[in-house]
């Protein structure tokens, strides 16, 4: 007895066949020329008349032929098709991740939607930002965001001085050159608040959603190695179709 995935392995080989049957079926049907045939002979007027040989084309497509051709090649489809929507309904089997199981008895058609699923959510999870590894963070429970210990800064001013380069003289001013000066004023306290995660929650968010995924193309596996009972949908079919 075939297995359910000896059936999806030959089913994509079965439907490029039945295409490529189908449009040369078409193909033939299409060509006026071939289905048509003729056959004519001459008889001169009197015996003194001229002589021609008889003339005669065959019929080189027959549409009922055709049309047994494609329901051949259609039926085979439709087997295999059938074989395998049918088998889909039973195959079932448990997604389990050390040792736990997370959902029982799935069908393969959601085990392939979980598939999808899980390689989008494994993408988005990998993307997800994480706090800044310069910074040391603490959780709070407050606010239930994560934040960084205060960090007191100095605040200045910068303070206009006069520095004299020369005394003043009978003759001559003094000279004097402004600057400036950085003269603390107050201070700044600083704590710095995140809603990002942990690199480490992420990582452990990564791992799971990737174990769940190798538990899921398991199960597939699993679920597709079920037996399955051949259909004979095609004879049905085509028994009506042309009959």
């Amino acid at each position: 007895m075939a297995k359910l995935n000896q059936i999806i392995a030959v089913e994509k080989g079965v439907k490029s066949k039945s295409l490529q049957d189908i449009t040369a079926a078409q193909h033939k049907v299409q060509k006026p020329a071939l289905l048509a045939g003729i056959s004519r002979t001459y008889q001169p007027k009197d015996e003194e008349g001229e002589h021609l040989p008889p003339e005669s084309t065959r019929v080189q497509v027959q549409a009922e032929d055709v049309l047994r051709e494609m329901s051949a090649s259609l039926t085979r489809l439709f087997d295999v098709t059938a074989t395998k929507d049918w088998a889909n309904c039973a195959a079932r089997a448990d997604v389990t991740v050390d040792g736990r199981t997370i959902v029982t008895d799935v069908p393969v058609s959601y085990l392939l939607f979980l598939e999808k699923q899980l390689t989008d959510l494994h993408t988005f999870v990998r993307k997800l930002p994480t706090l800044d590894a310069a910074e040391s963070w603490s959780h709070d429970p407050s606010t239930d965001w994560w934040k960084t210990d205060p960090v007191r800064t100095i605040r200045t001013k910068k303070v206009p001085r006069n520095h004299v380069k020369a005394e003043a003289t009978e003759k001559h001013p003094a000279q004097v050159e402004v600057y400036y000066e950085d003269v603390p004023i107050g201070y700044w306290t600083t704590v710095k608040f995140s809603g990002a995660l942990p690199a480490r929650r992420v990582n452990e968010l990564v791992e799971r959603v990737e174990k769940l995924q190798q538990a899921v193309k398991f199960a597939r596996e699993e679920a597709n190695g079920a037996e399955v009972t051949d259909q004979r949908i095609g004879d049905a079919v085509f028994g009506y179709l042309l009959g």
